[in-house]
């Protein structure tokens, strides 16, 4: 779906509720939804691709959405919604736990547990979806920041907010201009949502917090040099390796896996970036000596092999 239009305004009454359970399914999943006057419903929805997410316009009168187990049974990909409400305010609930979000926030859902998503008067909202795979790229343990208000009217986060707004209208080009356009909203997100981590009591301590912060920042920061280890990091970051390796496992992963992530990560971005950078050069510059295990590892983790995503490029940037 590169991009998609819905308004009941053309639609008979009688099919107007049918007609947007449709959209919103086509939309993001499956939800059940309750209509304060069926007959009576307008709604305006429009949506475009940008990459590997979606993002989305919705004009609507008061509307209740709930996820519920019997959609969970058929779902496919772990998907996040993050909404953001213009007009008024949204009431959310999911794991146990209820929150009211005003204009000037935004709240990240899971699609994969039940929820309840309602507002009571007229409203507009900006909906982006995306892998969860996507975001937890760019972010560990996603998870824990579902179902809470992100203030958006300062920092990083009102500028995550406002960027959204102005893709939503902004011409751009599909293919490689879209997903680099994409993941850049990503990393916003991401970098918005690291912002609650030091009032996040789910997360780890203060302390344990921003030494993993200082690690990850070495290890991106490092990519491209050969000696990048575990105990390269722990040296830069002034603990032992012990305590590193620690950090990592409280994050259900290893430091050595990480680094590999990262540089998986970073080769893909340079691959999209400079199409003409011979496969090979893009390899060793992020630490893989052996081609062969660098295209092993890369279709491990993208599903694809490091030709197969360049022909891919290509293929866009000649649309």
């Amino acid at each position: 779906m590169e991009s998609s239009a819905h308004r009941t305004d053309q639609i008979a009454p009688e099919a107007r509720a049918a007609y947007w359970k449709r959209a919103i399914a086509e939309t993001y999943f499956p939800l059940s939804l309750t209509f304060r006057d069926p007959a009576a419903f307008n709604g305006r929805l429009k949506c475009r691709d940008i990459g590997a997410i979606s993002l989305s316009r919705l004009n609507t009168e008061a509307l209740l959405y709930e996820r519920l187990e019997q959609h969970l049974r058929t779902a496919g990909e772990e998907e996040y919604l993050v909404a953001i409400p213009s007009l008024s305010p949204v009431e959310f609930h999911q794991l146990g736990r209820e929150v009211r979000c005003d204009p000037g926030g935004f709240i990240l859902e899971r699609g994969d547990e039940p929820y309840r998503f309602s507002y009571a008067t007229t409203n507009e909202l900006y909906v982006l979806k995306l892998p969860k795979r996507v975001l937890s790229e760019k972010l560990r343990n996603p998870d824990s920041f579902c179902a809470q208000v992100i203030d958006a009217r300062t920092g990083i986060a009102h500028l995550f907010s406002e960027t959204v707004r102005q893709l939503e209208s902004l011409p751009f080009g599909a293919g490689r201009e879209a997903a680099i356009l994409g993941r850049q909203l990503v990393e916003l997100l991401a970098l918005a949502l690291e912002q609650e981590t030091g009032n996040n009591a789910q997360v780890q301590s203060a302390v344990q917090a921003a030494h993993l912060r200082r690690a990850e920042t070495v290890i991106r920061d490092n990519l491209a040099n050969p000696a990048l280890d575990p105990e390269m990091v722990a040296e830069a970051c002034g603990i032992s390796k012990r305590y590193l390796h620690e950090l990592f496992n409280g994050w259900n992963t290893t430091v050595s896996r990480f680094i590999r992530e990262e540089r998986l990560i970073a080769a893909r971005d340079a691959l999209q970036a400079a199409p003409h950078l011979p496969i090979a050069d893009v390899a060793y510059r992020f630490g893989f000596s052996d081609q062969a295990q660098f295209s092993r590892l890369f279709r491990g983790k993208f599903d694809q092999t490091p030709s197969a995503f360049r022909a891919q490029q290509r293929e866009w940037s000649a649309s």
